[in-house]
């Protein structure tokens, strides 16, 4: 029997999420259902709202960084059981195509799908109307319908509400410092973007060690708050050219790695240009459908240097999300400095028009209905 749920629905671009109940499914025999607890906010969710990335389908509900207590789960499920505490991931994946079967799990050809259901069927639906997600997710709700393949069990005396943050935000930015830049001690880096995924790249390479980690953004507070998170040097986006002062505080090399956080032209080609020869840039901001970057092919070449898009931060979700979880016990992977604010998800709104000002790292709807299970 499907079960009620509040959630906020968004059912046109540019329009308020509503607040409403809605009709969820019951979990099909490879699926889980999860009771949310922390659903964090997310820039490429603020993207579908405003229209900058393509909705599948309207209406949606959106959120993707989710933690959470399974509280069914369905037959065919052998290593989830209810009670456990999970962490849910986007990088849902079948571990039959040619991607998983090389390893490469966040790469599925299905990963689109929702949930990869084995049937059709919608999951949520409004009386006769159904409702998309993104990414076989839909976190801003009291409870979530996932594949098997997008929860990971973790140690539950994690705080959820911090751990939700483990789904997005900290597996784009260190897990692409980690997995994709592979970045090694003593290499110097350049960060464009310090809000929640770029705080992590900084972190991710405090992590592994570099030597230089430099922070551009143009917020003054956020870059103050990079310095906290690890980067030995902060750029002000505002003050002139930051290729420039990249270049200038490495003595016109350039860096090892350059990370883009954004998501825009401007700045995806500034990583580029900021690289050292064979140095690369590592593009995580999701850029618009339709915008073309423009490399300089002799420099490129002539200097062997990399361009390189990350999805995900290259991670293998069930090995990296307790690997977070355990250095965040050992107090080396900071999470409670990512939360702005907690808030209820009837102000989901009000976190949105907060992230559009951009002063702030992370927002976490909590649920109170589930927190203290």
């Amino acid at each position: 029997m499907p079960t009620e749920v509040k959630a906020a629905v968004l059912h046109q671009v540019g329009d308020l999420l509503e607040i409403e109940t809605v009709e969820i499914d019951d979990p099909t025999p490879d699926e889980v259902r999860v009771g949310v607890v922390g659903s964090g906010l997310c820039h490429s969710d603020l993207h579908v709202i405003d229209g900058s990335l393509p909705a599948l389908s309207l209406p949606t509900i959106l959120g993707h960084e989710v933690a959470g207590i399974v509280l069914e789960v369905g037959p065919q499920v052998q290593d989830v059981k209810i009670g456990d505490h999970v962490v849910a991931g986007i990088n849902t994946h079948c571990d039959l195509c040619h991607y998983c079967s090389s390893g490469r799990t966040w790469l599925c050809e299905r990963r689109l799908a929702p949930g990869i259901r084995s049937d059709p069927m919608t999951k949520i639906r409004s009386g006769d109307t159904a409702i998309a997600g993104i990414g076989g997710m839909s976190g801003f709700a009291e409870q979530v319908i996932l594949h098997r393949s997008a929860t990971v069990v973790i140690d539950p005396d994690m705080p959820l509400d911090l751990a939700a943050l483990i789904g997005c935000a900290l597996v784009t930015g260190v897990g692409t410092v980690i997995n994709a830049a592979r970045v090694r001690p003593g290499e110097t880096c350049a960060v464009i973007g310090c809000g929640g995924v770029g705080l992590n790249v900084v972190q991710g390479a405090r992590l592994a060690g570099a030597g230089r980690i430099i922070a551009v953004d143009l917020q003054a507070s956020k870059l103050e708050l990079a310095t906290r998170f690890g980067a030995t040097d902060v750029v002000h986006a505002g003050d002139g050219d930051p290729v420039e002062a990249v270049l200038g505080l490495t003595g016109g090399r350039g860096v090892d790695h350059a990370f883009e956080a954004i998501g825009i032209k401007p700045t995806s080609e500034q990583a580029l240009a900021m690289t050292s020869p064979g140095g690369g840039a590592y593009l995580i901001g999701v850029v618009s459908p339709g915008v073309n970057l423009e490399v300089p092919g002799l420099d490129f070449v002539l200097n062997n240097k990399k361009l390189c898009g990350v999805r995900m931060g290259s991670s293998n979700m069930a090995m990296d999300f307790p690997y977070f979880v355990n250095l965040y016990q050992q107090g080396r992977l900071m999470i409670d400095e990512l939360v702005a604010e907690r808030i209820t998800l009837a102000e989901v709104n009000q976190g949105y028009d907060k992230m559009r000002a951009g002063d702030q790292a992370r927002s976490v709807i909590v649920f109170d209905s589930l927190r203290n299970s």
